[in-house]
Formats: structure tokens, sequence, C-alpha cells
């Protein structure tokens, strides 16, 4: 059985930099479709960033060119690197595994099978 464990949320001021991870725990790594998604106050949960097994990334737009998926599996890890950080990127920042698939990655919310407990993260103008 799989479960995600986030880190690296926090406080920064606009145009900051945050580096957040998702380490898999309890089965093998399996490389397959992984996502990060975050969730603002009052707003639904919508997708970031997701990456396939064979590595190929997406973006929403409103993080293309600043947002970097990417995953390490000897490390067994997820990884969200923020650029340019504005306070709309604030929000709780959550990793997503869809167990079902390894490419052509789905995107909504629903997809995905397992979750994480959720990182904070908090830009301030």
């Amino acid at each position: 059985q799989v479960h995600l464990e986030e880190s690296g949320g926090g406080s920064v001021q606009a145009g900051g930099s945050l580096r957040l991870s998702c380490r898999v725990v309890g089965d093998e790594f399996k490389r397959r479709c992984m996502g990060w998604f975050r969730q603002a106050p009052g707003k639904e949960r919508e997708g970031v960033a997701g990456i396939a097994g064979d590595g190929s990334a997406a973006y929403v737009n409103t993080v293309e060119g600043r947002f970097t998926i990417s995953q390490d599996s000897a490390k067994r890890t997820l990884y969200l690197q923020m650029a340019n950080l504005s306070p709309e990127d604030s929000g709780m920042y959550y990793c997503a595994v869809d167990i079902d698939h390894y490419q052509h990655c789905r995107s909504k919310v629903d997809d995905f099978d397992v979750w994480g407990q959720g990182t904070q993260v908090t830009i301030s103008s």
C-alpha cells in the first residue's frame, strides 16, 4: 500500500522560490502518473503539474515557465520546484498518484487514487 508524504512548504515573499517534495512510502516505487495540486481557501482543488511514468510533464497555464515537476526514483520522491512566486500561488499543495496509469495521464482530482496530507505555501506581497 502506498502513501505520500509532502514537505517543503513555507512562507516567502513574492518573487521567491520554494521546492516541494513528496516521498512515496510503503511500496515499491513504480513510475506512474503523479501530480501536484493546490487548493486556496474557498476555492476548488486544481491541478498544477503532472508527470508521466516516462518523465513527460504538463503544467497548468498559470505556472508554465515558473514551476518544474520532476521525480527521483532512487529517492522515491516527487518534486515541485517553484520560482517567481506570487500571492496567487498561495494554498495547500498536495501530491497525488494515479496508480493505474503510467502514461496518457489524466488531470482531474477524481482520477488520482492516493493523496498526501498537504503542505502549506504562503506568498506575501
